[in-house]
């Protein structure tokens, strides 16, 4: 069974790469790219170069909300990785009320018009409380409402192997007239699996002429501050001289000026980078390149990100881990097989 994906707000092709990806070890089960869209000229670039290159036009760089969905040919399976901005813990957490929050609707909108057997839907911890709650009750009510019978669950990707403390909710639904019931996979079988930072970014080292890898070239005063700072810590947790310390007011944000610990996964990669907010390296006084915060995601290093430095480091901050999306896709493939896999308690 081969089942045709078609994904809404696709990024830079995170998801996609998952869903290519997996192999249950019966090659009637696959995931095939059919169409994708996004609203970002970059993002789109990139997951034709990478995703789709014979097939360019499959991928519509557009605005969802003027989008034609109607256009679109057939598909049995959807993912949505809806836009977090508003229910980010660090922005302003204005929720279903913001511009960005009613923007799940479309995903809504896709499965009432195509009836994919199964969709995924993606996005942050923070979903759970927005609007005090009432958001997120909103949008499963809604996705059951459209005919699914779903599971969410709040994937914590570090401990599925993933080099990165990576916390997302991912909602899968299954069409419910189907006679299939998706599971959980386990962390389980992913235990033993060396995810820390230093092992992620040095093994194998980065080929010298790997794409996306220009370094950041920071100010002398941020070289000297960061030379005070020990890995694992922060501007704010590190013993600095006082001519070295921020003058900031207000909340002090734990990843500013953060350096990795080599023995952890790295913390959450993000489309931020101005102010501190790049990833530092535990050893040398520098941020990370945007290959090396590639590989905490876990794109292969032949993955090519289009666009200025600035346009690939919010696309790599946005996407889903390439091998978190393709564990759950192969449990999804696993449940339509009707093959037993490991399985966990869903925890919302």
């Amino acid at each position: 069974m081969h089942f045709r994906l078609g994904e809404l707000f696709c990024g830079p092709g995170g998801i996609a790469w998952g869903a290519a990806h997996a192999d249950i070890g019966d090659p009637n089960y696959k995931i095939i790219h059919t169409w994708a869209n996004d609203y970002d000229a970059d993002t789109c670039s990139t997951y034709r170069h990478n995703i789709c290159p014979n097939e360019p036009s499959s991928v519509h760089h557009a605005d969802i909300r003027t989008f034609d969905l109607t256009s679109l040919p057939a598909i049995d399976a959807l993912a949505f990785g809806f836009p977090c901005n508003d229910y980010s813990v660090v922005g302003e957490q204005k929720g279903i009320n913001g511009i960005y929050g009613p923007l799940y609707s479309y995903g809504v909108k896709a499965l009432r018009q195509f009836r994919p057997q199964f969709f995924l839907a993606e996005n942050v911890s923070g979903l759970q409380n927005a609007n005090e709650g009432s958001a997120f009750k909103k949008i499963l009510s809604e996705l059951r409402e459209a005919g699914y019978t779903i599971t969410p669950h709040l994937y914590k990707f570090e401990e599925y192997g993933i080099p990165q403390a990576r916390h997302r909710i991912i909602i899968i639904g299954i069409r419910s007239d189907l006679d299939v019931v998706f599971r959980v996979p386990s962390p389980a079988p992913y235990a033993y699996k060396d995810n820390t930072s230093k092992t992620a970014l040095e093994v194998p080292p980065i080929p010298k002429n790997a794409h996306n890898n220009e370094p950041t070239k920071h100010a002398p005063i941020v070289v000297q501050r960061l030379s005070y700072i020990k890995p694992g810590q922060n501007a704010f947790t590190a013993d600095l001289p006082e001519e070295l310390q921020l003058n900031i007011k207000g909340a002090q944000i734990s990843q500013i000026y953060k350096r990795l610990d080599p023995k952890k996964p790295a913390y959450t990669v993000t489309g931020s980078g101005g102010g501190g907010t790049h990833i530092y390296h535990w050893a040398e006084p520098r941020a990370l390149t945007n290959r090396e915060r590639a590989r905490l995601q876990t794109f292969p290093d032949n993955y090519e990100f289009m666009g200025s430095k600035e346009s690939v480091r919010k696309q790599i901050g946005m996407a889903v881990p390439c091998e978190g999306a393709r564990i759950i896709f192969e449990a999804v493939l696993r449940s339509f097989a009707g093959i037993k896999y490991d399985a966990a308690e869903p925890n919302i």
